[in-house]
């Protein structure tokens, strides 16, 4: 997902995407250390895109200060 489809979603929307990413790069981190992913790197790469998530969530809720 890129940045550009990030700020197309609602706060609301966001919110929920980062919970659900959250939860699905912590299961990917669980069952990356029972027995190795195929591709270890999606791990790092759902990191960013959560980070992504956060900073414009972060940035809205300082814009609306």
């Amino acid at each position: 997902m890129k940045t550009a489809e990030i700020r197309e979603l609602s706060t609301k929307e966001l919110r929920e995407r980062v919970a659900a990413e959250v939860a699905s790069y912590n299961q990917k981190k669980i069952n990356h250390s029972i027995s190795p992913l195929d591709n270890p790197s999606q791990i790092k790469l759902q990191r960013k895109l959560i980070a992504r998530m956060k900073t414009e969530l972060r940035q809205r809720e300082l814009n609306n200060k």
